[in-house]
């Protein structure tokens, strides 16, 4: 739009915001639509009408096109050889139509085209009865005239007031209409006796208004209305009524003075001839007036052109005919072209214009498409209020309910009933009774859900909607863009405005109508997203169906009965309320007989919806309309069903049937443009419109408009308007209707045409083709339908919206699947454009929809990219570049194209090649550096706060529950991988966690002390006991135990019991200096120190058995212990090395135990012992009382978790290393690795095929499938976090060392995704460096050794010993041409030569050494110049260069913070040294000057970790903490490309043209080119040093540079920094 409501002055904002004031109106201004209504008469202008339709509609079209707007063309006579219509509605119908092109166009909307005929003079359908009173008053002498007028006009009463109407043709001569064969000569008959009765009452009727305008009776005006031809009427309507000169165009045609001989014979078609055939001069008189009035009033839009004809006609093959239609055309283009343009200028004066389908507009937080949408609610709760009769009770003790809860916190109202009942206009009217029950200042916020059938809303818009206006109205902060697209975080951010709201004091209620109607995104049925408890002053209003599995939810989402609201059938009296008010709204009565039949009807049913569709077609009835043809049926689905039959009657099933049809499969409605296309398409429709008379040419066939426009007429009150950015789209106004015609009309074989018959349109298959249709009578013809051509962009950065939203649908159900893989699925520009236009996850919705029909790999893999994708576009606000977007693509999937070429590999080549063709260099992935879709992870669970510290699976119920460190316990549905509910009250990390009484309830106990109950059906929590443990410290591991309605809390020193329900503590005990070894029933299994076994009930404080343990001569201290409670038995491994079995009854073993483990378990059949010590897992069989060792897994890191399936078949393991390892427990052969964990493994759980992973150091669970498909597998990266890194230039090899194991060096082979070699150190790691050229790995060591590593003879060692202090090593430098290395020490630096002896490489030195003082700070990186000097810098931001041959230093300007990063170029000329802090500085080093210093502004900025120069050192690439890579000129200094890569990147080292870097997750990433910044918005000051320029005059730069293409918020920075960098999300 150009204008909103709210800033045209109709409105304020804040009424629109706070739901007073719809804010709909519509004026000119705020359309996108260009609708024209040509008028003219049948035949004198045909032949121009075919000229302007073949010619001049498609280039307007595609001028409309390329700004925005929607041109469509109303031609009325297009197609139609005979005048009249049977019915006499023909004229209402085009004046109908001006109206609307008047309403909706934002340009002209009426074109005149006038020749020399005045046209059809036609017999007045209506005639008011006062009027026709005095009319058959004035023919009283004559019976037989007034006779024949009352047999033509038959009063009808219930018309207000009464009205004469004129009958049907057929009435009197059933046969007029008769298109049949064999009915030729009775038709001919009716034909000629009706021109006959038409002319005698034209007469009649005519000198009686010329007699009653004499004698005073009727104005001349009223009597011109018996004169006057259909096309002056229109002229009147379209360019004298309401002033509508801009809006219209007048075309006026002059044919030279003919001979009056020649006038009937030749130019029958160019002139009005009289019933004998003679040139009417009654008719010639009223179009020279027409004429006249035309020239005087209508002169600065009058086009005059004069022709001659040519015996008797226009013929365009003539070469001066030829030029008049070219110029008609001419005229009509250009002054189209231009009062559009005028418009669109005038639209954009003082603010930006809402261009529909653009990518170039900035996104505003209330953008005039939202506040649209807004009022557009507001508008029709407003209508729909009106129509409400009766409900008083109900409306009362809801109004009761709101007002009683007002203060404290409560439940959401649902109402519910049958479908049809009025619960929409019930929901509208509470929200308009709000005010004055609850405060005149409260704000409401209402959605019709069900209002936009046949989509369904989803839930994530419905809410970020919502979130936006009550933020909005209150003046709170709104979502930010991350928050608004994340489901979770705007569930978290919905409740948390409910609150600040309720906080503030304000009132608000929400009104949310139909939820049943809501797409299943998210599970939305399941109501997790609803609110169980509202905070004071807020009020929640829903409604649904009672039938639906949404109210069933509901059911046991919300105990309370007090809470439901019933809507029941109406009463006959209150059906007759809105019988009358309905009847009096549309000016009409019905007779008693009537009423009586419609209320009849009603009762059986007391449904408003039922009452409503019989009151549509009632309001039609005429007062002499025989009661048996009115007959109401007695249920919706009836009335519906007569309303087809009828239709079909009048205009034909075919016609009706498609019409209808494709209203209900248009996704976003259809525009009138494009159905009056799609049925010009219809091979059925078009041979049904032409059965029983050729068309006007068989080159040209399409539906004509009229047929159409009379079906549209009939279906006023089943159709609505629904306006979107300007533009309106028709749709059925209630969804029953929608789904009425898909159960008559949309058959399984019709289904399939009409989709396809869509896609093709959409496609734009039929544009500029000719399309088969064979017609009765004919052989098969090649026509043109003159449909337009469908491109994805209209213009640069202008697409196609309606494309977009319809062909994914159609071409789907329609089961060209090869023409959607092509178009749609692969297809770059596609998906870029649609992401950019309709959202990322409109994109991801379509693939989903795909999948389910489609077998697929591919589709699968490519939705899960752009959920990956997905992030940055939220981030980015949906304002990627198309450049970034391939690059991304490219960066996920390249290393997918060659196991899947025919999708994957299609988008990667059309990535690569659009690419490299790019005018401007640009950065292109040359391998699959960020993480790519597919492999075994399929889901990341989120919702907690923290790292996941205890979990429990209820297999029965698929429920998740796990507690985190941040005290929040998340439960999770596995079925749908939804959050359900996220339990908040612990103040502490949440210890353990367990799902009791068959998932209806958990427990959790944290270390706060706190032990709590919760519900989870509703979230609820329902016990909290404090002091369940002790606090101070707390307990490393914590056991919940139940028997029976008894609750064990037990720790290594404590057990605590209670009564399931809750209340007093049964049993303490602690302090005895005894250890809990487990708890069997109701028996407490403890030992003390000196090996005596104690096992107890602490309900009756009974000792049950006491026993000493044997082989225990000394003290027994426990390492682990795991409980089976099917044999009755508790298993502990002692750190003497020995396993012991106790029993029930006292009854011991003890066995020699091969390890100490750190982790103990046994299977759910207790037959297999599982114990896992360092980097071994162990396996032993203990069926029976022996335990036998049969399996030992080895391990690269230490094990931290383990599980077996309950079958026993698999093992899952996961270790410190991030590596979830699946192994068979019968061979113990090693399955699968599963890498992408990012973090150590602390806890896993098999579950149907899935393994279930959590870590101590991740806020997240995810879920792995054991049946992936492995072609897709993503390749292997090392371990993320390492503590130190290095990687050679060609990013084949990666070396690394762990931060949990720093005494080994591990080689990652890059190429193969597999560990390759690895070096064991004497000593804690500090550094590694690469001599690349070389290939030598460098590894400085705590000790102060340094050892060197050939990498083509890894086996040999050497080592360069420690300095005599044996400090530490910091840093180690290697320069360009590796000739000498730098090694910096805690207390010196010493420089170093490499050689070559006997082809091997050696070191020599140290050739010089310089000391450091006590005070000088750490090294922290330095660089290694060629002519031997050095560059470094230190912890505290001090940069040095110390000149190793002369031995002279000197200090550089310092930085604020550690300086992070020293890096010099290949040729000596330049460095860059960067730190924490916003600064990097590029110092020219021949002579030593500063030539820049740039600075951030807007970056969330933590400093450079890693930088490489290009080959030339004209440009420097840099990795930095924000997780971006940059490219700067080292020139100008200036920031020339910004890419988001996820992770920070901690290493860097050139490569040809190019850079090779490793990121912070372990990815390599490959890049080569370089392009212009084009989708950040950063602000970064540039201060360079004065120059001396060529003419001597001194320069210097210090400026402020901002890039803005796409409008990025960097504030999101900080916030995109704390979430996982590389998280799987829902996948």
């Amino acid at each position: 739009m150009a204008e909103s409501p709210a800033a045209a002055g109709l409105v304020s904002l804040q009424d629109v915001l706070r739901g007073r004031s719809d804010g709909a109106q519509r004026n000119r201004s705020s359309s996108n639509m260009v609708r024209v209504f040509i008028s003219s008469t049948f035949t004198d202008m045909s032949i121009e009408r075919k000229a302007l339709l073949e010619k001049a509609y498609p280039e307007v079209l595609a001028f409309c096109r390329s700004l925005g707007l929607v041109f469509e063309v109303v031609d009325l006579r297009w197609g139609i050889r005979s005048v009249p219509s049977g019915d006499h509605e023909a004229c209402e119908i085009s004046l109908q139509e001006i109206q609307t092109s008047k309403r909706v166009s934002a340009g002209p909307a009426f074109i005149a085209l006038l020749g020399n005929r005045y046209g059809y003079r036609a017999l007045l359908r209506l005639v008011p009865e006062k009027h026709f009173e005095v009319l058959l008053s004035k023919l009283s002498k004559n019976p037989e005239d007034v006779k024949q007028l009352n047999q033509w006009y038959l009063k009808d009463n219930n018309a207000v007031p009464p009205t004469y109407v004129l009958q049907p043709i057929t009435d009197h001569f059933p046969h007029f209409g008769d298109l049949q064969p064999g009915s030729e000569a009775q038709r001919d008959d009716s034909l000629l006796s009706w021109r006959f009765t038409e002319t005698k009452l034209l007469q009649l009727l005519r000198s009686a208004a010329a007699a009653a305008e004499a004698a005073g009776d009727i104005t001349a005006k009223q009597k011109q209305h018996f004169f006057t031809s259909v096309t002056e009427q229109e002229f009147e309507q379209g360019l004298w009524k309401d002033s509508s000169e801009p809006s219209a165009l007048l075309f006026v045609r002059e044919i030279p003075c003919q001979r009056m001989k020649d006038v009937p014979k030749r130019l029958a078609k160019y002139m009005d001839l009289s019933a004998d055939g003679l040139l009417d001069a009654e008719a010639q008189g009223l179009l020279t007036g027409l004429k006249s009035h035309l020239y005087a009033t209508r002169q600065k839009i009058l086009n005059l052109n004069c022709v001659e004809l040519s015996k008797g006609s226009i013929d365009p093959k003539r070469k001066e005919h030829s030029r008049y239609l070219d110029i008609i055309c001419e005229q009509f283009v250009l002054q189209m072209k231009a009062r559009i343009g005028e418009v669109v200028d005038l639209k954009v004066e003082g603010r930006r214009r809402n261009i529909w389908g653009s990518i170039d507009e900035e996104k505003e937080i209330i953008s005039d498409f939202w506040v649209e949408q807004v009022g557009w609610h507001v508008s029709m709760s407003n209508e729909l209020c009106r129509s409400l009769y009766g409900r008083e009770s109900l409306l009362g003790k809801l109004c009761c309910a709101m007002w009683e809860s007002t203060n404290v916190p409560h439940g959401p109202l649902v109402v519910h009933g049958a479908a049809g009942m009025g619960k929409t206009a019930l929901l509208c009217k509470v929200a308009q009774e709000t005010r004055s029950v609850l405060d005149a200042e409260a704000a409401v916020v209402i959605r019709l859900l069900s209002a936009h059938h046949p989509q369904r809303p989803n839930i994530d818009n419905v809410l970020r909607s919502i979130c936006l206006q009550i933020c909005l109205a209150w003046g709170l902060a709104p979502p930010s863009p991350l928050t608004a697209n994340n489901h979770q975080e705007l569930l978290q951010f919905f409740r948390n405005v409910l609150t600040e709201v309720s906080q503030q004091g304000n009132t608000l209620l929400i009104v949310l109508d139909a939820v049943d109607h809501l797409s299943d995104v998210h599970h939305a049925h399941k109501l997790r997203w609803m609110p169980a408890n509202l905070p004071p002053n807020v009020h929640l209003v829903v409604s649904m169906d009672t039938n639906s599995e949404a109210f069933a939810n509901m059911r046991l989402k919300l105990n309370s009965q007090r809470s439901y609201f019933e809507v029941e059938g109406l009463s006959r009296d209150e059906g007759r309320q809105i019988m009358e008010s309905y009847l009096q709204e549309s000016q009409r009565t019905l007779t008693p007989e009537q009423r009586e039949a419609v209320l009849r009807s009603f009762e059986t049913t007391g449904c408003p919806l039922h009452l409503k569709l019989i009151l549509s077609a009632a309001k039609r009835w005429l007062s002499f309309t025989p009661l048996a043809a009115t007959h109401p049926s007695t249920n919706t689905q009836e009335v519906m069903l007569q309303l087809f039959l009828k239709l079909e009657e009048k205009h034909g099933k075919e016609l009706v049937g498609g019409a209808l049809g494709y209203i209900a499969l248009a996704r976003e409605g259809v525009l009138e443009a494009e159905l009056r296309d799609v049925m010009s398409l219809d091979d059925d429709i078009i041979s049904e419109v032409y059965k029983y008379s050729l068309p006007p040419s068989t080159t040209l066939i399409r539906l004509p408009p009229l047929l159409w426009a009379r079906l549209r007429h009939d279906l006023e009150d089943q159709l609505e308007e629904r306006w979107t950015r300007g533009v309106a789209a028709i749709a059925f106004k209630h969804w029953r209707l929608c789904e009425a015609v898909s159960t008559r009309y949309l058959t399984s074989e019709r289904r399939g045409r009409s989709l396809r018959i869509l896609a093709e349109y959409f496609l734009g298959r039929w544009s500029g083709k000719l399309k088969p249709v064979a017609l009765q009578g004919l052989s098969l013809l090649l026509s043109d339908r003159k449909v337009p051509p469908q491109p994805l962009w209209f213009a640069p950065g202008l697409a196609n919206i309606r494309k977009l939203q319809e062909l994914p649908y159609h071409l789907l159900h329609a089961g060209l699947w090869k023409e959607l893989q092509q178009e749609v699925i692969g297809s770059a520009e596609w998906l870029y454009c649609k992401s950019r236009v309709c959202g990322v996850s409109s994109v991801i919705q379509d693939l989903d929809q795909c999948s389910k029909y489609m077998d697929c790999t591919e589709t699968s893999l490519l939705r899960d990219t752009l959920l990956l994708i997905k992030a940055s576009l939220d981030f980015l606000d949906g304002h990627m570049d198309m450049s970034l977007f391939y690059t991304e693509l490219l960066a996920r999937l390249c290393s997918l194209a060659k196991p899947f070429p025919s999708v994957i590999g299609r988008l990667c080549g059309q990535c690569e090649e659009w690419l490299l063709t790019r005018p401007e260099p640009i950065l292109i992935p040359k391998c699959s550096f960020l993480q790519q879709p597919g492999g075994a992870l399929q889901y990341t669970l989120t919702g907690l706060q923290g790292g996941v510290l205890c979990v429990d699976l209820n297999v029965e119920a698929e429920l998740l529950v796990a507690g985190s460190d941040g005290g929040v316990v998340a439960v999770w549905s596995l079925s749908d991988h939804q959050l359900v509910h996220s339990l908040l009250g612990h103040t502490g990390a949440v210890l353990c966690v367990k799902v009791v009484d068959s998932a209806a309830h958990c427990l959790s106990v944290a270390a706060d002390g706190s032990l709590r109950r919760w519900s989870l059906v509703n979230g609820q929590q329902l016990l909290c006991i404090q002091e369940a443990i002790p606090v101070d410290p707390a307990p490393s591991s914590v056991h919940i135990h139940l028997s029976e309605q008894l609750i064990f809390i037990y720790t290594r020193t404590q057990v605590k019991v209670w009564q399931l329900d809750g209340g007093e503590v049964l049993s303490s005990s602690n302090g005895d200096g005894s250890v809990v070894l487990g708890v069997l029933g109701e028996s407490v299994v403890s030992m003390c120190n000196s090996g005596l076994v104690r096992i107890s009930q602490p309900i009756n404080g009974t000792q049950t058995v006491e026993t000493r343990l044997e082989n225990c001569q000394r003290s027994v201290t426990l390492s682990k212990s795991v409980n089976l409670p099917k044999r009755g038995k508790v298993f502990f491994v002692s750190k003497e090395g020995f396993l012991y079995q106790i029993s029930l009854k006292g009854r011991h073993m003890a066995v020699k135990f091969p390890l100490v483990p750190s982790l103990l378990s046994v299977t759910e059949d207790e037959k297999i012992l599982v114990a896992g010590s360092d980097q071994t897992l162990s396996l032993f069989n203990i069926d029976r009382d022996s335990v036998d060792r049969f399996l030992e897994l080895q391990h690269d890191d230490s094990v931290l978790s383990a599980c077996v399936s309950s079958d026993c078949r698999v093992l899952a393991s996961g270790a410190a290393d991030q590596l979830i390892r699946i192994w068979s427990v019968t061979t113990g052969a090693l399955l699968d690795t599963l890498s992408g964990s990012d973090s150590p493994v602390t806890s896993v759980l098999l579950y149907h095929g899935f393994v279930l992973s959590a870590s101590k150091a991740a806020a997240s669970v995810r879920l792995w499938s054991l049946k992936y498909d492995p072609r897709h597998k993503p390749t292997a990266t090392i371990p993320a976090g390492c503590a130190h890194v290095a990687v050679t230039d060609d990013a084949g090899w990666v070396f690394y060392v762990r931060q949990q194991s720093q005494t080994t060096v591990l080689s990652w082979n890059n190429n193969t995704g597999s560990l390759s070699e690895c070096y064991a150190v004497s000593a804690e790691v500090c550094c590694l460096e690469v001599a690349q050229h070389k290939r030598l790995l460098l590894c400085g060591l705590t000790t102060g050794t340094v050892l060197i590593y050939p990498l083509s003879m890894p086996q040999e060692t050497l080592c360069i010993p420690p300095p005599e202090s044996l400090s530490r090593v910091l840093c180690i430098a290697v320069s360009s041409q590796e000739k000498h290395m730098a090694v910096a020490y805690e207390d010196s630096v010493c420089l170093f030569e490499i050689t070559n002896r006997d082809s091997f490489p050696t070191v020599e030195g140290p050739l010089k050494r310089v000391p450091l003082s006590l005070l000088h700070a750490p090294l922290s990186s330095m660089a290694l110049l060629s002519d031997r000097r050095l560059l470094y810098g230190t912890s505290c931001g001090e940069v040095k260069l110390h000149d190793f041959s002369s031995g002279s230093s000197s200090g550089l300007e310092p930085h604020r913070s550690r300086v992070t990063c020293v890096t010099a170029g290949h040729w000596g000329t330049h460095a860059l040294v960067g730190s924490e802090d916003a600064v990097q500085r590029l110092w020219a080093l021949s002579p030593l000057v500063l030539d820049h210093t740039m600075e951030y502004k807007g970056f969330f900025f933590e400093g450079v970790l890693s930088a490489a120069f290009s080959d030339s050192d004209q440009f420097v690439f840099t990795g930095s903490q924000d997780r971006t890579v940059k490219v700067w000129d080292v020139a100008s200094g200036n920031l020339l490309y910004v890419q988001y890569v996820y992770s920070p990147v901690v290493r860097m080292v050139t490569f040809r043209n190019g850079f090779v870097a490793l990121s912070q997750q372990g990815s390599v990433i490959r890049e080569s080119d370089y392009n212009p910044l084009r989708n950040v918005k950063a602000q970064y000051r540039v201060s360079s040093r004065a120059k001396q320029s060529q003419d001597g005059q001194q320069s210097s730069g210090s400026h402020l540079q901002e890039f803005n293409p796409a409008g990025l918020n960097l504030n999101l920075m900080s916030m995109l920094r704390t979430s996982p960098s590389s998280t799987c999300l829902l996948l």
